[in-house]
């Protein structure tokens, strides 16, 4: 029987920020999958507090949720109960936030006594992005609500892996921005922070973890209970349920990684210990415990997810000689700017991703050098000058502000390189502008002051103002950074002489010298037993292992696009690109795409089949279609690979395609 909807455009209210009284009418006692108990005839007055949900915290918020989680493979389904411990504010409804789970009933009362309540469910908005409003009816007196509910056909954050002759079943969620409703009826608003439990039954031959206190070898009755007694945004609530194995580093890290994975993976990331130390040298003690690192599957949408106390990474990271571990210098980050202190609105993004991107140049700096930290920093820098490129171009030029206007808008849009590495020369330049001494003083208090608490762009800025003083500050331009397109002209610029010599690389295969080719030199050198010298010959050849993954990418990106696929090919043979970690493959094939060599179509196929991670499968799909005589082979591979690929991806590239 199909769900009636009998809260009318709901969503439509919200968008426009408006209070609007619906009429709440036709309503029904039904016996389907969403399972409103009674009838019930009122006007419902709702104040939005967030662009991004329907949730009305002002009147009641979680405070503590209590998840019991049942996962069934063979149905592709998670069972579940949501107890919701409330503050209430002497309120008559409490709304949640829901995109996809199939609601059965709702109670209020502590667990064994509760009663039935009576709810509505709202329509879904226009885009189907925010999902749609579950209204509870409670009594000022209500302290609990609980809701039985289990996901759907329509469950965005849940990637379930199907298991093959060579693979296990295998899930894991990603809840940012705003899927984590998609799979549990809550008030899904960063700045609405919540502590949580909860008690998960899986397959006892498969280990499950989360964003919270975490086990390490299987229970053999296949059920694990978690705690996470710190108040998270709700988008950092993560499970993740697999053959899964554990290697500890010490009593503080360790990695979790599929068991095929494993040995690897702790090779990769020995280092770890490391960088926690780093960052609390620099920034004050790690406030969440344990921090785990968890190998995902290939299929994980980003490099890197910073879960607190498990940081989800990409596979593709595990590249074997740790050149891309900066991913896990940035979720460490996280642990301080993200998780301790959040962005307030997805408006704010900058407050979160900025601040990490600066934090994960410092940790790369403490442990790797300066030289190391600024070739990231120019790499990023020339990424940002392309970003800005491409939205001027685009129908929000705006969005090259820090501050964002995201309203009626997927918060998705608003995860671009602005919020990265415009935020990161934001602070890279306020550096400059008071000293590093001072910069560091100012981020320590504003850690402190700040723990487990929720950060707007206008907060951030009065506390700026009021620890920062002096003639060069006043002179700092913030406002024209913060909410204005485009890069201000005192802006840092680091120029990393390691990425110099790659241009110089560049430069000269653009004049068409073969810098790969063997060289014959002539020396003088002191003849043994005599003041003579004599002539001696030798080769010389580029040694491609003496380069790393960064000065390869400035190397590609600096080249023309009119070399010819027969020199590309002389390149691959001698360097061995396509057959290099993932992020030279996937800047290799961006090169032979941008000069029209489709000698590469095997290759390109096979790693669009195989990686899920969206910086790399969006960037191919979009230069692949440039040809518009490849936009049906974009599409066939596009539907062969999707089965791999996470809701994220899938949406962003069908965007593109469709």
């Amino acid at each position: 029987m199909p769900l009636i909807e009998i809260v009318k455009n709901l969503a439509s209210f919200r968008l426009n920020n408006l209070v609007f009284c619906l009429l709440l009418s036709i309503l029904c006692s039904c016996k389907n999958e969403h399972n409103p108990k009674a009838t019930v005839t009122e006007t419902i007055d709702v104040t939005s507090l967030d662009p991004h949900s329907y949730a009305n915290f002002n009147e009641v918020q979680t405070q503590h949720l209590s998840l019991e989680l049942e996962v069934s493979f063979t149905n592709q389904t998670i069972y579940g109960i949501a107890r919701h411990q409330i503050i209430n504010k002497n309120a008559h409804k409490a709304i949640f936030d829901i995109n996809g789970p199939l609601i059965q009933k709702v109670t209020t009362g502590p667990k064994g006594k509760e009663e039935e309540a009576d709810f509505v469910i709202g329509k879904m908005d226009q885009d189907s992005v925010l999902g749609q409003p579950l209204i509870v009816t409670v009594t000022p007196k209500t302290k609990f609500i609980n809701i039985y509910y289990k996901t759907g056909s329509r469950c965005d954050a849940v990637e379930w892996i199907h298991p093959t002759s060579k693979k296990e079943a295998f899930l894991y969620t990603q809840g940012q921005a705003i899927l984590t409703r998609t799979w549990i009826p809550l008030q899904d608003a960063p700045s609405n922070r919540i502590s949580y439990d909860a008690t998960v039954k899986v397959d006892p031959s498969y280990l499950a973890l989360m964003s919270a206190e975490n086990p390490t070898t299987l229970n053999l009755d296949g059920k694990y209970h978690f705690k996470m007694e710190h108040p998270i945004p709700s988008y950092l609530i993560a499970l993740t349920v697999g053959n899964i194995r554990y290697h500890p580093y010490s009593n503080r890290c360790g990695v979790y990684a599929p068991a095929e994975l494993v040995d690897k993976a702790q090779e990769e990331f020995r280092d770890l210990p490391l960088m926690i130390e780093a960052v609390e040298r620099l920034y004050g003690p790690y406030a969440w415990g344990r921090y785990d690192l968890m190998v995902q599957h290939p299929s994980f949408p980003f490099g890197g997810m910073e879960n607190p106390r498990l940081t989800f990474i990409n596979p593709a990271i595990v590249a074997g000689d740790k050149s891309l571990v900066s991913v896990v210098a940035h979720e460490l980050a996280h642990s301080w700017s993200g998780n301790l202190v959040t962005n307030e609105t997805w408006n704010d993004f900058w407050i979160n991703e900025g601040f990490t991107v600066y934090l994960e140049h410092r940790i790369m700096e403490e442990l790797y050098g300066k030289a190391y930290s600024e070739m990231l920093s120019e790499i990023e820098w020339d990424e940002l000058q392309q970003e800005l490129k491409t939205l001027q171009q685009s129908e929000h030029p705006e969005d090259a502000a820090l501050y964002l206007h995201l309203k009626n808008r997927n918060p998705d849009d608003g995860m671009t390189s602005i919020a990265y590495v415009k935020g990161a020369y934001f602070l890279k330049t306020l550096e400059q502008v008071i000293g590093r001494k001072k910069m560091d003083q100012f981020l320590n208090q504003y850690f402190s002051q700040h723990r487990f608490q929720s950060m707007s762009t206008e907060k951030f800025i009065t506390f700026m103002k009021n620890h920062l003083s002096g003639t060069q500050f006043t002179n700092f331009d913030y406002n024209r950074w913060i909410y204005q397109p485009g890069i201000p002209a005192n802006a840092v610029h680091i120029s990393s002489e390691l990425l110099r010599n790659m241009k110089t690389l560049a430069k000269a295969t653009n004049e068409g010298k073969d810098i790969f080719a063997p060289v014959r030199k002539v020396k003088w050198v002191q003849k043994k037993g005599s003041r003579k010298k004599r002539k001696k010959t030798f080769v010389e050849q580029l040694n491609p292992k003496a380069y790393n993954t960064q000065q390869w990418i400035m190397y590609f990106r600096s080249l023309n696009s009119n070399i010819s696929a027969e020199n590309l090919q002389k390149m691959d043979d001698f360097a061995h690109f396509s057959k290099a970690n993932s992020e030279v493959r996937f800047e290799w094939f961006l090169l032979n795409l941008r000069c029209g060599n489709w000698r590469i179509e095997t290759s390109l196929k096979e790693f669009l089949a195989s990686h899920g991670r969206r910086k790399y499968v969006l960037p191919l799909f979009n230069s692949i279609v440039r040809d518009k005589n490849r936009l049906e082979w974009a599409r066939e591979v596009y539907q062969s690979s999707k089965g791999n690929y996470h809701s994220v991806t899938r949406n962003s590239v069908e965007k593109l395609l469709y």
